[in-house]
């Protein structure tokens, strides 16, 4: 069975390489470039990637692009700057191809030489936290490797566009009442700098961002 992979892409000319390289055998990337001005798409495409190009900015607007674009019966979300492996997708997509869960995110185990800023840890966690409350799933990171079934996703109707996208997959997932698991995976040194935690502007927005969606009344 074929899987396919959405991988939201800004600028990561110099990390698709190595992760689209280590793109496991029946996994299909599916490239979003979401306004590159580097040779993110070139490299993608030369590395045998669907490309996707998405005009309108957001994380959340280059996620559901790729999941439009995707045809599997199931599908993996991963970041495309060589922080997670894309060899440990089998075992954040085992439990949904097995019928054992419905969404799985990876929970991110900190790697050798990796770098994870204290305050998004803290605020990783207080998140989290909140997640176990509102979904009653095991949850201990709002990790950005995920798999679930296409399909179903789809109907979910997620609306948010930026970085409050991956939060209301979890909280709908949770309120239709989808069997939510996570399994570690590790969590590498980044190329690059983060377009969340790297800057100021990027932390303040997704911080914005979630509390909307926390905030969100139909959820």
């Amino acid at each position: 069975m074929e899987i396919d992979v959405v991988l939201p892409c800004l600028n990561e000319e110099a990390a698709l390489p190595w992760v689209l390289g280590r793109m496991p055998r029946g996994f299909r990337p599916i490239v979003v470039d979401n306004g590159s001005t580097d040779g993110s798409a070139r490299v993608a495409a030369e590395f045998g990637a669907m490309v996707v190009t998405e005009a309108r900015p957001g994380f959340g607007a280059a996620c559901h692009a790729g999941l439009t674009a995707a045809t599997a019966d199931v599908v993996c979300f991963m970041d495309a700057d060589a922080s997670l492996d894309p060899g440990q997708l089998p075992r954040v997509a085992g439990p949904v191809l097995a019928g054992e869960a419905d969404l799985v995110l990876g929970r991110r185990v900190l790697g050798r030489g990796a770098s994870w800023p204290v305050h998004a840890r803290l605020g990783n966690a207080v998140l989290a936290r909140k997640l176990r409350r509102r979904t009653g799933a095991d949850l201990h990171d709002l990790g950005p490797m995920r798999a679930c079934r296409r399909a179903a996703l789809l109907a979910l109707e997620l609306a948010d566009r930026r970085f409050g996208y991956p939060l209301e997959m979890v909280l709908r997932a949770g309120a239709t009442h989808w069997r939510i698991a996570e399994v570690e995976v590790d969590y590498l040194a980044r190329t690059g700098r983060s377009k969340v935690t790297g800057t100021v502007r990027g932390t303040l927005r997704a911080i914005g961002d979630m509390r909307r969606v926390m905030a969100d009344r139909t959820i």
